[in-house]
């Protein structure tokens, strides 16, 4: 779930490898909201009005054709790609690295359908705008940190977080490739050699999908410098939570435990935590925490829709209709169904608390209903923006950034506590 390709998809890509058919017509009804607020925020009459810069020019796809001598490959065969917009003035040995999200593949059938997507090949990937992307922004007035820093946009097309390493076949007979890793390394390379190995500060982010792969490889990309480097790394809505959904089943550690196993993504796994678990708990977000050493920011949602419609509510829960109305929006939800919500806001802040006395960490877990809050400027840093202790998103990561302020490390009260997420938007 992530950025708009030029070809005017929604910011949030569907977690269409994941999603089984009967949730895909929800899905497209928000999604066409999403494209509307695009539309307006971006390219409509709003635009000019609000943040007072025009339309950029689409950043183009830069193809790592070179790559696929060493397998690093999307899950048809195509060589992965990337988005380059250099960075100018005082940050222009500051690299600021984003891995695309969109979702998981842990069955052939699953992968094999990404194959005809942009989740899956390059042949589909078009060249993007990074106006009105929050983070990745280049008006100084939505995101003053981070503006002007050499911006690479990393596409997300191997179904398993850039981690996994193996091959399979489809029905039909053709190889998927399952090369995230590969993928991973060949990108950094690239980048490396074209300044990110000259960088004086770096930072890695993600979002949904792509926050997992950032908590992966976080301190990978860190180890990557042969020099003193400022390096951190921010994950957002990436906080994926191992817990049961309403019929009582772990189903989301299934689809895990399917991603791990297919795809091989063991090898990227830590160590300590294999010699205590198994390799699908050790996919998860609280338990890789417990080995990153490198400085770490999480912005999530304490009720991220994502996982409230396929970790708390999946298809396979069998919901009822109160509940299918509860998970497409909250305001919808009855006091027993939040009650349920609520559980995973605790959830959430139980498992950061081994994080709570790293002072070079933070935490921004609001209560909205929202997923994915740093790749839009409506909700990373204007009137919009949801906020905690009187900081936006953008103010929170740009103060643990760079060391203003004590890091913000805040867990929102319950929903619907916090007017600042009245605005919103449900995806």
């Amino acid at each position: 779930m992530d950025m708009v390709p030029a070809s005017a998809e929604p910011l949030l890509h569907p977690e269409q490898c994941q999603l089984r058919p009967s949730d895909h017509r929800r899905w497209w009804v928000l999604v066409a909201a999403a494209l509307l607020l695009m539309l307006l925020v971006t390219v409509g009459p709003l635009r000019p009005m609000l943040f007072g810069v025009p339309q950029s020019e689409p950043v183009a796809l830069i193809l790592l054709t070179a790559a696929q001598e060493k397998g690093a490959v999307c899950l048809d065969g195509t060589p992965p790609g990337y988005h380059l917009q250099r960075g100018s003035g005082d940050s222009s040995s500051s690299w600021h690295i984003h891995l695309q999200g969109g979702g998981w593949c842990g069955t052939v059938n699953d992968c094999s359908n990404c194959r005809m997507s942009d989740l899956g090949s390059s042949k589909f990937m078009k060249p993007i705008q990074f106006t009105g992307a929050g983070i990745l922004s280049s008006d100084h007035l939505q995101n003053p940190d981070f503006y002007n820093w050499n911006k690479a946009y990393v596409r997300y097309c191997d179904g398993a977080s850039f981690s996994g390493d193996a091959e399979g076949q489809a029905e039909d007979g053709t190889i998927l490739h399952f090369r995230g890793l590969r993928i991973y390394q060949a990108v950094i390379d690239e980048l490396m050699e074209k300044g990110l190995a000259n960088a004086t500060q770096a930072i890695l982010t993600g979002c949904s999908a792509g926050g997992l792969a950032t908590f992966v490889h976080c301190d990978d990309f860190s180890a990557r410098f042969s020099h003193k480097v400022s390096v951190k790394c921010l994950v957002d809505a990436g906080f994926i939570l191992d817990v049961k959904d309403i019929s009582g089943q772990r189903s989301f550690r299934s689809l895990y435990g399917g991603v791990v196993h297919l795809q091989n993504v063991r090898q990227v796994l830590p160590k300590d935590c294999l010699t205590n678990k198994e390799p699908t708990e050790c996919f998860f977000p609280a338990e890789l925490i417990k080995s990153i050493h490198t400085p770490m920011f999480i912005v999530n949602s304490g009720y991220d829709p994502a996982q409230i419609r396929n970790v708390i509510v999946p298809a396979s829960s069998a919901p009822d209709k109160s509940w299918l109305s509860c998970k497409d929006n909250i305001r919808n939800c009855n006091s027993t169904q939040i009650d349920v919500l609520d559980g995973l806001r605790t959830t959430m802040a139980d498992a950061l608390k081994v994080v709570k006395d790293k002072e070079d960490w933070g935490f921004f877990i609001d209560s909205c209903f929202t997923h994915c809050q740093m790749v839009l400027d409506v909700s990373w840093n204007s009137h919009n923006s949801p906020r905690l202790g009187n900081k936006t998103v953008a103010e929170a990561v740009g103060d643990w950034h760079h060391g203003r302020t004590q890091g913000v490390k805040e867990v929102d009260c319950k929903y619907p506590c916090n007017p600042t997420c009245n605005s919103q938007s449900p995806l």
